[in-house]
């Protein structure tokens, strides 16, 4: 029997699981080594089948319900003799009662190291494969990773290195090494399994035993089916998931497939339409923007989002309109959208939920195709809101009107100073764009942006998505020639393969930098009621972001630490750190952190030793970090960065207390001049801006030597001030000066930066 012919006479007497023989003989046929084993139909077949395979063996109870048998008591182990397999075959018997089919005698095998390896389907992101330590305390270990099929090689290898236990697979206690082209052969059966198989609900695969030769056996397999439908492929153009079967395109039958679950998040149980890219540019680059629900009374968002929108000098037209007429900031209201005299690109709505579906038609009489809305009351408020939100989509689509949102807290594009959003935050332009499922942390992000002088390029609050996706963004900002970086805060994905095969696509060209909200049971739940939308476990969306490439940051500081560092800095070719410090113990915390983070910390050459001899006394360090030894002349850190920067033994430099003095030489001039009133102040002011001008110009100085050397340079600042900066630009250069407050922000984000590195080096 083949195995399709096994699986389809599963299918059609609608078994939920292969019994252990069954699943071993689809694992064999995906080239997954199992162990030799032979079926035994009575006590006296079992110990005669154990007389051929040779003692000891292994007794186990065979059957189609039989799925968790070592809690049976349905496993005997180490049987040395005929005796010993005769009562282990009655007890299995005595047991298992009318589920027993048969026996299985396995020899035992010699090897003391056991893993697991397993597939199942995730709601989100479809086939994943397993792969951990295993055994009986497999959950209380949990030490396991994940990738998304189809793997390739390179992603079965790092699965195998991932693991926390990974040095179990190397020479161990007198067993060899684990054959490793066996194991990436188990993984890359299990994921084609997955592909090719999706009435395979999941694969578990424990133990996946080493033996003492270090040969990989699967010794125990289980097989649950599903009797669903068949996932759904993508569609065209986003991704290499296949179809098991053919479905027409959305534009040809006007439907989207449902997900890879059968479920989407989208609402109607199926993907939301794709959005144009240029669609989704379009809303960033209004010529003129009608608010409607505008208001006179500060603090609402009428008149918040109207005021913020004029202040910051956008030079498009503004309408405003609400049905109240008169005039709002010196500027006439109309009534309807009708009113106005000149066409609107955009429509940014803060009217009630209940009034927002009869405001569509009106938009298509006025020729408005693309909508902000501010609203909310939708599907964040649960099943009444959902169907409302369905409705007003169903609508819009009918209409031919992009919606962003609702419930969003706006969008800003500071190159065309239109900054359109529920708070009266202005960051400059740049080259970040950033979309946040949370308006609060978008807030908080771009805020902090502003404060810190880190450019964006575009904001969008993406609200509840019922139309435009994380992943429509995405796809916008690969086409965007302005970003460079994206960064992301995702609670949620609608379609999480196309996510996956999108994020990875880009990953190639340009970072993404994401947040994942919901990463514990309490945010999780939080996540889905805030959102609307499913999400998946962290561990799968975790793996997700390894294999496609995407940053994945743990706290909402570390996003613009590492978004700035990106738009700012050379990506480091490799892990070796040079440190230059003002002092020892910096130099000390900055090694430890260092290590903690994968980074390595090489030794000097004898002959940069020599050279820096020639700046430092005879009592420096003469070893990595490279300790200046609380020396005032500014040359020393000048010679010594350009030194470090020449060494090739080097990836990147490291200055811990460089800059800053200005401030701590600031306060000791005050100090000076309330006490000591023999030094002029003339002289005390010119020292001051003495060591400002060093500053301006070391930080030139390291965007030169950037340019040259193509390395990073990470400045950790010995004082920092609310004036300070994290970026400082250099007139001329696309590189700027990057200062972190602490060392542990600047090696995190050089660490994770390595991490991207290798991945498009791949």
């Amino acid at each position: 029997m083949t195995i399709e012919e096994l699986l389809n006479k599963a299918k059609i007497s609608r078994k939920k699981a292969l019994n252990e023989r069954e699943s071993k003989d689809v694992l064999r046929a995906y080239g997954i080594l199992t162990v030799e084993e032979r079926i035994a139909k009575t006590p006296d077949e079992a110990v005669k089948a154990a007389h051929e395979i040779g003692f000891p063996i292994v007794l186990k109870g065979l059957g189609d319900t039989l799925l968790h048998k070592t809690e049976r008591g349905l496993v005997h182990l180490h049987l040395s003799c005929a005796e010993d397999v005769r009562q282990a075959a009655i007890a299995i018997k005595n047991e298992a009662k009318d589920e027993l089919e048969g026996f299985l005698v396995q020899p035992q095998i010699a090897g003391r190291r056991e893993f697991v390896a397993g597939l199942f389907r995730d709601q989100q992101f479809g086939p994943v494969v397993m792969f951990g330590v295993g055994g009986i305390f497999a959950e209380a270990v949990s030490d396991v990773v994940f990738r998304l099929a189809p793997l390739s090689e390179k992603d079965a290898l790092d699965m195998i290195n991932d693991i926390r236990a990974s040095r179990l697979l190397q020479d161990f206690r007198g067993e060899k090494a684990a054959n490793r082209d066996q194991l990436v052969q188990t993984l890359m059966g299990l994921s084609r399994l997955g592909i090719k198989h999706p009435e395979i609900a999941e694969i578990d695969v424990n133990p996946l035993l080493i033996t003492h030769k270090g040969d990989v056996c699967a010794v125990d397999a289980l097989i649950v089916l599903t009797h669903t439908s068949p996932p759904a492929p993508l569609r065209s153009g986003e991704g290499s998931y296949p179809a098991p079967t053919s479905y027409p395109s959305p534009k040809q039958s006007g439907e989207t497939p449902p997900s890879l679950s059968g479920k989407g998040a989208g609402g109607l149980g199926q993907f939301p339409p794709r959005i144009e890219p240029k669609r989704i540019g379009a809303l960033f680059h209004p010529k003129s923007v009608a608010f409607v629900g505008a208001s006179a009374q500060m603090g609402k968002w009428g008149h918040t989002l109207v005021t913020n929108t004029i202040s910051r000098g956008y030079e498009g037209e503004i309408y405003l309109v609400n049905a109240k007429g008169g005039t709002i900031a010196n500027r006439p209201v109309y009534k309807t959208v009708a009113d106005i005299p000149g066409t609107v690109d955009l429509a940014v709505v803060t009217v009630p939920a209940s009034g927002v579906s009869d405001l569509l038609v009106q938009f298509k009489e006025k020729g408005i195709h693309n909508v902000v809305m501010i609203t909310s009351g939708f599907a964040e408020t649960g099943a009444e809101g959902r169907i409302l939100e369905e409705q007003l989509v169903a609508k819009a689509r009918e209409l031919d009107i992009l919606i962003l949102g609702p419930n969003t807290m706006g969008i800003c594009n500071p190159h065309i100073k239109f900054y359109c959003t529920g708070s009266h935050v202005w960051p400059p332009p740049g080259a970040i764009s950033v979309v946040a499922q949370s308006g609060n942390m978008g807030t908080q992000l771009i805020a902090f942006a502003e404060q810190q002088g880190i450019g964006v390029r575009g904001f969008s609050g993406s609200g509840n998505e019922a139309m435009i996706t994380i992943e429509d963004y995405l796809e916008a900002f690969e086409d965007d020639k302005k970003t460079r970086i994206i960064m992301l805060y995702v609670e949620s994905v609608k379609n999480g393969r196309r996510f996956f095969d999108i994020a990875k696509r880009i990953s190639k060209k340009k970072p993404i930098v994401v947040l994942k909200g919901g990463r514990t049971k309490a945010g999780n739940k939080a996540a889905a009621s805030h959102t609307g939308a499913l999400t998946s476990d962290i561990r799968v969306f975790e793996a997700v972001c390894k294999q496609a490439g995407i940053v994945k940051v743990e706290f909402p500081m570390d996003l613009l630490d590492l978004s700035a560092a990106f738009a700012s800095l050379p990506l480091p070719k490799g892990k070796r750190v040079a440190l230059m410090t003002l002092g020892g113990g910096w130099g000390v915390v900055g090694s430890d952190l260092c290590a903690e983070y994968g980074l390595e910390v090489p030794e000097l050459t004898p002959e940069i030793i020599k050279r820096i001899d020639e700046v430092l006394p005879p009592y420096w360090s003469k070893s990595n970090p490279v300790d200046i030894v609380g020396q005032n002349d500014n040359k020393i850190p000048v010679v010594v960065l350009e030194e470090l920067m020449k060494w090739d033994g080097c990836d990147a430099v490291i200055n811990l207390g460089i800059l800053g003095r200005k401030h701590l030489l600031g306060r000791m001039i005050d100090s000076t001049m309330k006490a000591d009133p023999s030094y002029s102040h003339d002289f005390l002011e010119m020292v001051r801006q003495e060591l400002i001008k060093f500053e301006r110009e070391y930080i030139r100085l390291i965007v030169e030597l950037m340019e040259k050397y193509q390395k990073p340079v990470f400045c950790v600042g010995i004082l920092t001030t609310e004036e300070d900066q994290t970026l400082y630009r250099v007139e001329g250069s696309d590189l700027q000066g990057l200062i972190y407050e602490t060392p542990e922000r600047a090696i995190k984000a050089l660490a994770k930066m390595y991490e991207y590195q290798k991945f498009v080096s791949r």
